[in-house]
């Protein structure tokens, strides 16, 4: 893997879009100890503190992926990143203690620790460039009041941690589930066993109403599967539904 560091960006996937990514090498990495204009989902601003987390970009060239299977790769980051997290809080290897939030959030006992942005290029039916924005809390202790449920490793385990060598051990975790990917592992299942609130009722915004309803699965296109508790059956992308927390 290439790391190239900044000491400040305005954002990492702004940088790598500008970027000829048919020039860069497959599995690259943009790390920035600062971003000032960090993005998260639904186009929100992603707080990092400068110096304090780990806030970076890969990209990826996962051709052998067709198209219509590009949440796979969602797929796979989150498991990679929930695998890197409890290696670093977990006393005990077997016990899960992070979940994810739909699409790719990490949360670990309710709060969230870690957020992912992918966005995709396309060559007719194959993924021709992936840059996939990732910010991790990792030093960073006291937060904004409008930063919802914050946690970070620093919280979780009371350590402070040098940033390069945690970024190194969470790449390689993301690589391995990269490679698996490549050998055609299926990650739905194993994404799946670890979804927050699957197949449990919970409370939702959609179409600007709050409603009580069950996750039941995500399909190909990476869309939520929900039944409400009325008995419709619901079908949701990012900007359609939100966790009321």
């Amino acid at each position: 893997m290439t790391i190239h560091s900044f000491d400040s960006l305005e954002s990492t996937n702004k940088y790598c879009e500008a970027l000829d990514l048919a020039e860069v090498e497959d599995f690259t990495c943009y790390w920035a100890l600062e971003q000032t204009a960090g993005i998260g989902q639904r186009g929100n601003h992603w707080h990092s503190a400068p110096g304090q987390n780990l806030t970076f970009s890969l990209v990826l060239h996962p051709a052998f992926l067709p198209a219509a299977r590009q949440f796979c790769l969602t797929q796979a980051l989150s498991l990679g990143i929930k695998d890197f997290i409890e290696s670093i809080v977990s006393i005990d290897p077997i016990v899960t203690i992070a979940s994810i939030k739909w699409p790719n959030d990490i949360y670990v006992d309710g709060h969230k620790i870690c957020g992912t942005l992918v966005s995709t290029r396309l060559q007719g039916n194959a993924i021709a460039s992936a840059v996939c924005g990732i910010g991790l809390n990792v030093n960073e202790r006291e937060f904004p009041s409008w930063v919802p449920h914050p946690t970070s490793l620093g919280l979780l385990t009371g350590q402070n941690y040098a940033l390069e060598p945690l970024l190194r051990q969470l790449l390689a975790c993301i690589e391995k589930r990269y490679n698996d990917l490549k050998t055609g592992i299926d990650p739905e299942p194993e994404y799946l066993a670890h979804l927050m609130n699957l197949h449990v009722p919970a409370r939702y915004i959609y179409n600007k109403e709050e409603i009580a309803a069950t996750i039941t699965g995500v399909d190909p296109h990476g869309r939520l599967l929900l039944t409400a508790a009325d008995g419709r059956s619901l079908s949701c992308g990012m900007k359609e539904i939100q966790f009321v927390l």
